[in-house]
């Protein structure tokens, strides 16, 4: 493994932390409808759990509004009871082979609730770069005791990693910010 290694590898898997938080914060609920919301449920289809937007299309219909198109009109109660039992806060009702699921407007406190776990969502994804740039600098070391770079470069390349480090946890705190805003917004 050579420095350059150490330094791609570095940034990919801070990369996918702070992927995994944006998927994350798209599952928080915000007063608007999105159809983020209803990405992770979960539908009993012929006896094997299968992700809605699979068995069915997920649109919106209005601000507040998700529409819910299954794609065989026998999955239509299968669908509503798994959107109902997703523990999500909603209420599906079924309209002829379409199936509205209102979303209802978050209150001050539950608003208070959704920051605070986009706070925590974020701490989590921070504590994640900070152990993969304690996992660089593990190996740069380690490169050093090999005599395969001189302690110059790895020095050199330890601040490139904090770099790399203040620049995902300033992204990771932008996203929190903006997604605060969206929460808090009426």
């Amino acid at each position: 493994m050579s420095l350059a290694d150490v330094k791609k590898s570095t940034q990919e898997r801070m990369t996918k932390s702070l992927e995994t938080l944006r998927a994350d914060l798209a599952k928080v609920r915000t007063g608007r409808a999105h159809t983020g919301i209803l990405d992770h449920v979960m539908v009993d289809y012929y006896g094997s759990p299968t992700a809605l937007t699979q068995v069915a299309n997920v649109t919106l219909i209005d601000a507040r509004t998700i529409g819910v198109q299954p794609y065989e009109k026998k999955m239509a109660n299968t669908i509503e009871k798994a959107i109902r039992d997703a523990d999500l806060g909603l209420n599906p009702s079924a309209q002829g082979d379409l199936i509205r699921v209102p979303t209802p407007p978050l209150t001050e406190e539950r608003r208070k609730e959704m920051v605070k776990l986009v706070k925590s969502e974020a701490e989590d994804a921070k504590i994640a770069v900070r152990n993969i740039r304690r996992d660089a600098n593990e190996s740069l070391k380690k490169l050093v005791k090999e005599k395969a770079c001189s302690e110059d470069d790895e020095r050199r390349s330890s601040e490139e990693v904090q770099k790399l480090t203040d620049k995902f946890i300033a992204d990771i705190d932008k996203m929190v910010i903006d997604k605060e805003k969206e929460v808090l917004t009426v």
